[in-house]
């Protein structure tokens, strides 16, 4: 194959939204009607017309043998994106080249006819891809044992399950030797061994045999495994380009701002009747720091009001990385019995942990016996890591690359006779 396996250049997809207006008295429906009518006439709609351009100016290429993540929040236009290259929605503006067959897995549903059993599902989606029957064959027990469905190969798909209804659809996409192979979110409901075996798989396909994948997913740590190359789609357009690590970083860190202290007054406190958190903060020497030194000890200090007697309240933290990868979580479990008032509690986090970056803090008040969660703060607190130049550190005096996720302190023995 010459070229790029997928060119995208100047791609926009624009919806119009059509609103009717609600109206309290005679006069302003009697108005409204008179509109109505009079749009009808002009544009053949009755409705307030609105335009949303789900993607604005979007161009790239995908080489053969590359994988591409493409990353951003939700309504960033990912999925329009891939519902385009997968030609089941026309651009508006734009052009798309597509060297090779495209196999798409998109959200649970498409692809399969839900009345077709699995082994027929199989030849329909081969025979779409242009392959003959002959070729299908030869993949068809490669497929099956990949999806582990050998039991319902011949029950209709609307009665799968949706973790086995995925399991066949990335077997067909991945196994049928497209050019093109797209893999949107939809991964995320099957269990942690399957998409294992998934990301596998894309190796080898984008590696060995040379394909063009595009990945979608919102588990930076997946696509920072996966994929060499990132795009970050923002608000329809493309904020980032570029190697997957400097963009992940990147387009984390736009989301998480450092936040030392927060306090919250009663009546907006998280939490419900009968606890709620009242203030949190990362300190340091006994100062609130957005900036921790990892070879000193700091402190998580958790400030929350009981409104009446709790038994067994857990205060709990977990600890996430630049890329939402979770590091570690604490609870603590400890049996208790407090009476309505104010406390302050506080973990205490011994120097030599962290590596250096962005670390995002979860916040979590939980009653145990029965387990009831009465808060639970995603981003409660979030500060910048870093090592600083001592000898002590784990990293000595060296300021090249050291690897990873967390940075312990451990003990050597001195060298003695072997």
């Amino acid at each position: 194959m010459s070229g790029p396996a997928i060119e995208v250049s100047g791609l926009s997809k624009r919806y119009v939204i059509e609103h009717e207006s609600r109206h309290d008295n005679l006069r302003d429906t009697l108005h409204h009607i008179a509109r109505k009518l009079w749009r009808r006439f002009r544009w053949g709609t009755g409705f307030a017309r609105e335009e949303f351009w789900a993607l604005r100016d979007v161009s790239f290429s995908v080489q053969p043998g590359e994988v591409v993540g493409i990353i951003g929040r939700n309504g960033a236009g990912k999925s329009t994106l891939l519902k385009i290259l997968s030609r089941i929605t026309e651009a508006t503006t734009g052009r798309v080249t597509l060297r090779g067959r495209v196999a798409s897995l998109l959200e649970v549903g498409t692809g399969f006819h839900p009345d077709l059993t699995g082994r027929e599902n199989i030849f329909l989606n081969g025979a779409i891809l242009g392959m003959s029957r002959a070729e299908i064959r030869r993949k068809f027990d490669e497929i099956v044992a990949f999806a582990e469905v050998e039991k319902f190969l011949d029950t209709p798909v609307k009665r799968y399950s949706s973790g086995m209804y995925v399991r066949l659809a990335f077997a067909v996409a991945a196994h049928l030797e497209p050019e093109i192979l797209i893999v949107d979110e939809v991964l995320a409901v099957g269990d942690a061994a399957f998409q294992k075996k998934c990301l596998g798989k894309m190796r080898d396909v984008s590696t060995r045999e040379q394909r063009a994948v595009l990945f979608v997913s919102h588990n930076m740590a997946a696509v920072q495994s996966l994929c060499q190359r990132a795009i970050w789609l923002s608000a329809g357009r493309i904020a980032q380009t570029g190697p997957v690590s400097s963009v992940v970083s990147q387009y984390v860190q736009s989301g998480v701002i450092a936040t030392a202290e927060r306090h919250w007054e009663a009546e907006a406190a998280p939490g419900d009747d009968r606890v709620r958190l009242r203030a949190a903060r990362v300190h340091q020497g006994g100062s609130s720091v957005e900036v921790v030194d990892i070879n000193q000890p700091s402190q998580i200090e958790l400030t929350f009001e009981t409104l009446r007697e709790c038994r067994n309240l857990i205060t709990g933290c977990n600890f996430y990385d630049a890329t939402g990868t979770c590091l570690f979580a604490h609870c603590d479990w400890r049996p208790n019995v407090l009476p309505p008032g104010r406390y302050r509690k506080q973990i205490e986090l011994p120097a030599q942990l962290f590596a250096e970056g962005k670390i995002v803090v979860l916040v979590q008040l939980v009653f145990h016996d029965p387990m009831v969660l009465s808060v639970i703060l995603p981003d409660a607190l979030a500060f910048e890591a870093i090592d600083s130049d001592s000898p002590q550190a784990v990293r000595g005096l060296y300021h090249g690359y050291w690897p990873g996720a967390v940075r312990i302190g451990l003990q050597w023995s001195d060298a003695s006779p072997a």
